[in-house]
């Protein structure tokens, strides 16, 4: 009988530890830029904005998380830097100097690949040492032919993670966008909307692969893997379209319409859609992601860029900056459920836990 009664309290004391366990677990949020008011934290099961983490008069835009959720990365635009935020403070606890204009980040594999315009101060330190298997510098730029060749293309930084330097700077096209990776985590893509290419680099060492061009004119902005690896499909913000790419061709294989001035664009987390930020449309567009054929759309706000899943897919968070708010859209109807305001200009959004997103 006491054995049974032992027994009985050790496992009340276990329910109450695993209970109190799960009760002290941190609530899954949301990070948004705001260009004026520094990075809103969104609580995902509350559906408020629970904090701001105030970063001066940076002008924060893109952001990416470490894969422990510990630090977030920021490219600001008055300061020229990326910044590295304490997620548990809201501290910003390093800095590197990156260059004019940085807009987009991606963190993989430990390095941080951020795209900005050149400046004077931009590009890594004389001697620097690329990511392992480096070899030599990259090379020249990708997209010669280009509407502006009077100007400096862009540049992608690579910054190290564990020191947050800047070990290399990979010239690009004009006016680089959207950034994303090959299957095999071994090709670095990334869109050039000044010179209408899509430019391929050894994610490794920088080093030029090659390029596409598209349709003169188009402005390709974003760039999304398909969740099989087998294609690509990039938004055309201008002729208001988006095309897929074959993987190891980089030829066109169907182009789709779309409202007006699609940027942002994902696939949901089951793989089965692909949704379009149609900016000018003031429209999140949803279509087949096998067959790309239409399916519906919904009435957003104004310049809604980038959006992310919530990490178990029951929402959709529309950054949508003109309308100073976050649209909170139902994951499965789409329709819009919540307007999260307190957030001037909101630029991006990405999750912790990670979930499938225009910017991730």
């Amino acid at each position: 009988m006491q054995f049974k009664r032992a027994a009985a309290h050790l496992a009340l004391a276990s329910v109450t530890t695993l209970s109190a366990g799960v009760a002290l677990a941190a609530a899954p949020v949301a990070y948004v830029t705001s260009e004026t008011a520094g990075v809103g934290v969104i609580d995902l099961d509350q559906m408020t904005l629970t904090k701001t983490f105030a970063v001066g008069d940076d002008g924060p835009r893109g952001l990416s998380l470490t894969d422990d959720g510990k630090r977030l990365l920021v490219a600001n635009k008055k300061t020229a830097d990326l910044s590295e935020i304490d997620t548990a403070t809201g501290e910003v606890v390093r800095r590197a100097k990156i260059g004019q204009n940085p807009e987009f980040v991606r963190v993989y594999r430990g390095y941080a690949y951020v795209t900005y315009e050149p400046g004077e101060s931009g590009g890594p330190p004389k001697g620097a040492e690329g990511p392992p298997g480096a070899s030599g510098a990259p090379g020249g730029a990708a997209g010669k032919d280009d509407d502006d060749a009077n100007s400096p293309p862009a540049e992608i930084a690579i910054v190290d993670l564990k020191t947050l330097r800047v070990i290399r700077s990979v010239k690009s096209g004009h006016e680089t966008e959207g950034v994303e990776f090959s299957a095999d985590g071994k090709e670095l893509l990334v869109t050039n909307e000044g010179d209408d290419t899509v430019s391929v680099y050894h994610a490794g060492t920088g080093k030029p692969m090659r390029s596409i061009k598209l349709d003169h004119g188009s402005r390709p902005r974003g760039i999304k893997r398909s969740p099989n690896g087998k294609q690509y499909v990039v938004t055309l913000e201008n002729t208001n379209k988006f095309v897929v790419l074959d993987a190891r061709s980089l030829k066109p294989i169907k182009t789709v319409d779309t409202k007006m001035g699609p940027y942002g664009i994902a696939f949901d987390p089951s793989g089965k859609r692909l949704l379009v930020a149609a900016a000018r449309g003031k429209t999140l567009q949803v279509f087949d992601a096998t067959s790309y054929d239409h399916i519906s759309d919904v009435p957003v706000g104004q310049r809604c860029w980038h959006f992310s899943f919530t990490p178990d897919g029951s929402k959709v968070l529309l950054a949508c900056g003109r309308s100073n708010a976050v649209y909170v859209l139902d994951g499965s109807s789409y329709q819009t459920v919540k307007q999260i305001e307190g957030l001037p200009l909101p630029w991006g959004v990405v999750t912790y836990p990670r979930s499938s997103g225009s910017i991730e």
